[in-house]
Formats: structure tokens, C-alpha cells, sequence
């Protein structure tokens, strides 16, 4: 008499989809620089000034707060260099701006190729912060070419500008990531983002020097990733004799957090990113 063997019932699988890194390094750089480069060109493809209409929005923003800060409140004269600070500051705040908020709702923007190619999903928002930094580049030059003209002497400090920059950028793609993984679920996320950005934008050193800041509010310095920056970006570039942030803040301590908070932003921007890469397709 033959025996009968139950077949033991399928255990349900998990499959997931394609990882935020996957496919090999090559193929990911590949893939982040030829989405960069076409969605640079689209960008200004069939405007009749191209380039111009993304210069000009930071110049006339920066042309509005001078005269605001400098005439109406009159302390823009009393900051070495004020005009070539907040010009500076305003690039370098308009990427962080532009990256982070474009990059926030990125992966819902591409659902259609999310859901039927594979392919790393990170490239997505960093070609984002990629593109926009492609204009932050140009802008610079415009920025240089505006140092001249208000005889803002070079100094050996300059040098550092890559570091500065490298600093911005590595937040700049912590924050993206961090948003990018998170409005899959929670639409919601736009519009808080868009209030954050302004509170971040009155509540760094982008159109005040950080020494004005009232004793009692210098704990925002602490806890704020991006005060740090501007004011590297003033000491190392327009003015080598401004304040640290150290004296600004009150002790190396309150000056050390703030880099301590950007480091965890992209840590954990990272981290989420790559968890939920594999389930972003079955969430959209």
C-alpha cells in the first residue's frame, strides 16, 4: 500500500523590489548622471533666456532684502562686506531650498518608470540634488563676477570653498533622501516642508550676521545644521574676520551640535532611504 504525502502548504515569500544601490556602483553612477544632465537640459529646453530665469530669481530676492536690511533697518552697514554676504548666503540657501523641495516628491514624480523598470531608486532624488546643483555652479559665477565689483579682495581662504560646498551638499542630500522616502506615505509632507523652509530661511545667518542674534534665541545656533554653514561660508569667503560660531554661540560646545545634528540628518537620510527602497513601488 503506497503512502501518501501531503504536500506541506506554500509559505507565503516577500518580494521585494529593486534596492536604493543595486546594480552594480557603475551602473548607479551611470544612471544618476545621464538623468542629471537630461533633466538639466529639459530644465531651460525651449525658454528664450534659459539660464537667466534661474539667475534672476535669487537676484531680485537678493535685491529686495538689501534694500530692506541695509535702508529700512540699517544694519546692513555695519557687517564687512553685507551685500556680497547676503548675495552669497541667498545661492547657497536658494539650492538647499530648491534641491530638498524638489527632490521631496521626486520618486512620486517618476511612479510610472518606478513601478515597471529596475533600476537603483536613489538616483532618483539625487539627481534632483545633482541638477540643482548644476545651477548653484553657475550662479557662483555670477556671485564672483559680483565680489569683484564690490572689491571683495580674495584670500587664501577661498581654497576651502569645495569643503564649504561639499558640506552643503552632503545636508543638502541627507534632508532630500530623508523627505523623498517619507512622502511616499505621508503627502502631507509637502506643505510642512514648505513652512519649514521659510522658518530655516529667517532662522539662519543667510540675512543677519550670527553675533546680532539675542543671547536668549543663540540656542537656535545649536540646534540649527545650517548655521554652521553660513557661517563658514561668511568667514572663510567674504569676511576672514568675522566671528566663529563658537563666540557667537557662547561655548564650543553649542558650537559643536549643530554639526552633530547635520551628521544625523544624513545618516538617518541614508539609512531610511535604503530601508525602504525595496517597498516603494507597492506603496505608491
Amino acid at each position: 500500500m503506497n503512502a501518501t504525502v501531503d504536500s506541506a502548504p506554500a509559505v507565503p515569500r516577500e518580494i521585494k523590489g529593486p534596492t536604493a544601490l543595486g546594480g552594480g556602483w557603475r551602473r548607479f553612477w551611470h544612471l544618476l548622471w545621464l538623468l542629471s544632465v537630461t533633466e538639466f537640459k529639459e530644465k531651460y529646453l525651449g525658454t528664450v533666456f534659459g539660464y537667466v530665469w534661474s539667475l534672476a530669481r535669487p537676484l531680485m530676492l537678493f535685491g529686495v532684502l538689501y534694500v530692506v536690511f541695509s535702508q529700512v533697518f540699517r544694519f546692513g552697514g555695519n557687517v564687512e562686506n553685507y551685500p556680497a554676504m547676503l548675495l552669497f548666503n541667498i545661492m547657497l540657501f536658494s539650492f538647499f531650498s530648491e534641491a530638498t523641495t524638489r527632490a521631496l516628491d521626486a520618486v512620486v514624480r517618476e511612479e510610472n518608470v518606478v513601478r515597471k523598470m529596475q533600476f537603483p531608486r536613489m538616483v532618483i532624488p539625487l539627481a534632483v540634488v545633482l541638477t540643482t546643483f548644476f545651477n548653484l555652479a553657475l550662479n557662483l559665477v555670477a556671485v564672483l563676477i559680483f565680489f569683484a565689483i564690490a572689491s571683495v579682495d580674495p584670500t587664501p581662504t577661498w581654497l576651502l570653498l569645495p569643503v564649504l560646498l561639499l558640506l552643503l551638499v552632503a545636508f543638502t542630500t541627507g534632508v532630500s533622501l530623508l523627505l523623498s522616502s517619507l512622502y511616499v506615505r505621508f503627502r502631507d509632507l509637502a506643505l510642512i516642508w514648505s513652512v519649514l523652509t521659510t522658518v530655516a530661511f529667517y532662522g539662519s545667518p543667510v540675512l543677519y550676521p550670527v553675533e546680532i542674534i539675542p543671547s536668549g534665541l543663540r540656542f537656535v545656533l545649536a540646534i540649527n545644521p545650517l548655521a554652521p554653514i553660513f557661517e563658514l561660508a561668511r568667514k572663510w569667503i567674504v569676511d576672514p574676520g568675522a566671528p566663529t560660531l563658537a563666540d557667537a554661540a557662547g561655548s564650543t560646545g553649542a558650537a559643536i551640535l549643530p554639526w552633530m545634528v547635520l551628521a544625523a540628518a544624513c545618516v538617518v537620510g541614508l539609512w531610511l532611504f535604503n530601508r525602504e527602497a525595496p517597498r516603494i513601488a507597492e506603496q505608491l
